[in-house]
């Protein structure tokens, strides 16, 4: 498993989109404080500063590109990041 703060500088970066494993997109997430529910297959994150709930699954191991893009585009709108930890 690679570690969060190498999985927000390949989202950050871009163009790996299609190479992100499901379960490092999961931790970063969970290491920027957003809540997460289960149902099915469904991963329901929920942060209390976004307004924008994210419902992600998995396609076998990998997370789905246009929704590793969705995370990148939450994570600069609303500032989740300082710029220390990119």
């Amino acid at each position: 498993m690679t570690s969060p703060k190498k999985t927000l500088e390949k989202i950050l970066r871009g163009g790996s989109e299609a190479n992100l494993r499901f379960g490092d997109l999961r931790t970063l997430l969970r290491s920027l404080g957003v809540e997460e529910r289960i149902k099915g297959s469904h991963h329901i994150f929920d942060h209390e500063d976004v307004d924008e709930i994210l419902n992600l699954q998995p396609v076998g191991s990998k997370a789905k590109p246009y929704q590793v893009r969705d995370v990148r585009d939450i994570i600069l709108n609303y500032g989740l990041v300082s710029h220390e930890d990119e």
